[in-house]
């Protein structure tokens, strides 16, 4: 119609046309004085072409791109589409500011198949062609209800829909009933989404998707003759998830939908509240929530979760945006049988957030049914999600298996069935890691290096030292190469001063020396409210910390990259200095290399410590000193610093390569790489007599141990320390 009643100077007008005549009843289409040719289109309804009907004028080239898509087959459009087109066209501040991570439909099924529709298509296997086992699994799934509160588009609304009314189709085939019309209520999948567009969209993708469905399994005329005109009642709520209750919205069996929130603002208005259709029904929460770490909330998003944990945790600081629906969730299960599955940053599961969020959830009897194990995200949108995540399975289910997915390197997912899955998603009892102030046993202990607190007159870069020591040639017994993290690293140190107390004097006699020490002074007394600067401007000779080595320093990264196999540490000059962007172990035995070397203590470290996207974020309170390590004997010693030595000697012998040369993942030297396996294959005989087979067999072995050797009585049935 575009084509043929229009040109590049009124297509807007014809469209607006079309628009109206699809909002108008046919018995009102003559008192609207719309075109005669308007009267060819049908009338649509449900409120899809309501409101304001201004469309943007086309220029020829745009309209010849609109005459090109409109000429495309649109009947299998996938509704999923819709959910890459709302991530296209919000702008890249919304998209942060709302935490928007958009679905692909296989990242959907990773959530739903375990959810429930794994479930649904085993009762069908076990029912095979028996009719009455047939017809009972077809009227529980006319009771299920699928609940999604942050909806965004409805991918998991739509996706959920399309698979049960498969399940449905091979029912009704199989009870020699194909053309039977869905018990399936679309007003079954509700969801809440907080913009007015997305909710719309999510409404009418799910209406599409009853459409397509009609059409494959009931036929093209069945499919038009039920299709249009639409209903125009809307059970997608507008709203804020976090501030509306959800039992209001999806109510317990037999409760009337009554929408409530925790103040008027935030309580939708003029909405429809249909209730459901489905007495004695399961009800399934699924969803891709909002993530936004704490350092990218809003005031008023640290609000909502504050709200949401009231009562319950003091301290909501350190929780990510997503920890509310998992808070909330598991206060529906509370009230109603359901279960849950989220889509979430697996920072929620490493690290402090650990022991902040989750003996919440277990407090009220709810536990990990399944669960993915961390993995990069990837989606159908060409604005890609940079996050990594975890899928995660509430339940109040009692007996079942547990299920742990993993998706490996080449791509495929092995799964394997335990008995419980802890906060850390690993296979183990539900302790939880605290940070430890010493090492428990011979370990040396590790400290963060020496913090300068407004001492950058201390630090020099090296063609700065050069030019000093030119200059006056005693400067250089005051002068120490630097390290912290990316020194190390990168194998490039920086240098400072290292003045003490008893050499001061005879620094302060250098010109230049004495110019830095002055402008320490300075800016430490400009603090004028930090009593420690104010304090430590009587010595700007020196860091606040003063800690050196005589023998040996071992030098380990606060945040290294995940691509290494192994995480970076070394020994470095006994002279050199340690800045606090880094950790040292003083005049430590080399053995203690050895454990911060294998792969035991990096898988240790990735899920105690928590990381920074993926990259490792190192912590000595909480990995090093809860690292759970047996009780070594002199020879367990004496055999793990030969396995130190021989990756130093196997490292020396590529100087000047750096650490970051030669832990690239696709150039390690195969002589480094043999002595790493050599360290790992003697310290895991330590553990167990054997290599263990993955990096889950070895963090259910030092969860094990860590239950072990902290004392963790079990609380109540399985449930951890």
């Amino acid at each position: 119609m575009v084509a043929q009643m229009s040109d590049a100077t009124n297509a807007h007008e014809v469209i607006g046309a079309a628009f109206r005549a699809m909002n108008t009843a046919i018995a009102d289409r003559l008192a609207a004085r719309l075109p005669r040719w308007a009267d060819a289109f049908p009338y649509v309804n449900g409120g899809l072409f309501s409101g304001s009907l201004d469309v943007p004028r086309f220029s020829r080239i745009a309209r010849s791109y609109l005459l090109h898509i409109g000429s495309l087959d649109w009947k299998k459009i996938n509704p999923d589409i819709f959910g890459s087109m709302i991530q296209a066209v919000a702008e890249d501040e919304e998209r942060g500011a709302l935490g928007m991570h958009y679905t692909s439909v296989p990242n959907i099924l990773k959530v739903l198949n375990p959810l429930f529709l794994d479930d649904l298509r085993e009762r069908l296997a076990e029912a095979g062609d028996n009719p009455r086992k047939l017809l009972n699994l077809r009227n529980r799934m006319a009771r299920i209800r699928v609940f999604d509160p942050a909806c965004g588009s409805g991918n998991f609304l739509v996706i959920a829909y399309k698979e049960m009314r498969a399940v449905e189709a091979e029912i009704n085939r199989r009870r020699g009933e194909p053309e039977r019309k869905t018990e399936i209520p679309l007003t079954n999948f509700r969801g809440i989404e907080v913009r007015d567009f997305p909710a719309e969209i999510a409404r009418l993708a799910l209406i599409i998707a009853e459409y397509q469905c009609d059409v494959l399994y009931r036929g093209q005329k069945e499919a038009l003759r039920d299709f249009l005109p639409l209903d125009a009642e809307n059970w997608i709520t507008c709203g804020n998830a976090l501030r509306l209750d959800w039992l209001s919205i999806c109510p317990p069996t037999g409760a009337g939908v009554k929408h409530h929130a925790d103040d008027l603002f935030h309580t939708p208005l003029d909405q429809a509240q249909i209730d459901f259709e489905n007495e004695g029904g399961e009800t399934y929460i699924c969803g891709n929530p909002p993530y936004l770490g704490r350092k990218y909330q809003s005031p008023e998003q640290k609000a909502e979760l504050k709200a949401v944990f009231a009562g319950r945790c003091k301290d909501t600081l350190s929780l990510d945006y997503v920890s509310g629906w998992f808070m909330k969730a598991t206060d529906f299960m509370s009230a109603t049988v359901a279960d849950a599955t989220f889509v979430a940053t697996n920072s929620i599961c490493q690290g402090i957030q650990v022991s902040s969020l989750w003996p919440m959830i277990f407090s009220q009897a709810v536990s990990l049914s399944f669960a993915y194990q961390s993995f990069k995200w990837a989606n159908l949108a060409s604005y890609n999600a940079g996050v990594t995540v975890s899928i995660i399975g509430l339940t109040k289910r009692k007996g079942d298996a547990r299920r742990i997915f993993s998706l490996e390197q080449d791509g495929t997912t092995t799964v394997r069935e335990t008995q419980n899955i802890n906060a850390y998603l690993v296979s183990a009892a539900d302790v939880f890691v605290s940070p430890r102030i010493k090492v428990p046993d011979d370990r040396t202990p590790m400290q963060f290096g020496n913090h300068p607190y407004y001492a950058n007159g201390l630090m020099l870069r090296y063609d700065e030292a050069r030019e000093l020591i030119l200059k006056d040639a005693r400067a250089l017994k005051f002068i120490r190469p630097l390290y912290g993290s990316k020194e190390f690293i990168s194998g490039v140190p920086r240098a400072c001063l290292w003045i003490t107390q008893g050499t001061v004097e005879q620094a302060s006699q250098i010109t230049e020396i004495l110019r830095r020490l002055d402008a320490v002074k300075s800016a430490r007394l400009e603090k004028d409210s930090d009593a420690q600067a104010q304090k430590l401007a009587t010595t700007p000779y020196r860091f606040r910390d003063q800690y050196d080595a005589r023998s040996g320093l071992l030098v380990v990264p606060i945040v290294s990259s995940e691509n290494r196999p192994y995480l970076p540490v070394g020994l470095v000059e006994p002279r050199a200095v340690v800045h606090n962007k880094a950790f040292a172990l003083y005049d430590a035995p080399l053995w203690n290399m050895a454990l911060i070397a294998s792969k035991l203590h990096i898988a240790w470290i990735g899920v105690v410590c928590g990381r920074l996207e993926m990259r490792f974020s190192y912590s000595n309170t909480l990995g090093w000193n809860t690292f759970p390590v047996p009780t070594l004997t002199e020879k367990n010693k004496a055999d793990l610093t030969c396995c130190a030595e021989n990756i130093m000697l196997a490292r020396e012998s590529y100087f000047p390569k750096t650490i970051a040369d030669l832990y690239d993942p696709n150039d390690m030297p195969d002589d480094l790489r043999e002595a790493h396996e050599r360290n790992d294959e003697v310290l895991e005989r330590i553990y167990i007599g054997r290599r263990f087979r993955n990096d889950s067999e070895r963090l259910e072995k030092l969860f094990e141990l860590y239950t072990k050797n902290a004392g963790c009585k079990p609380k109540g049935s399985d449930r951890g320390c």
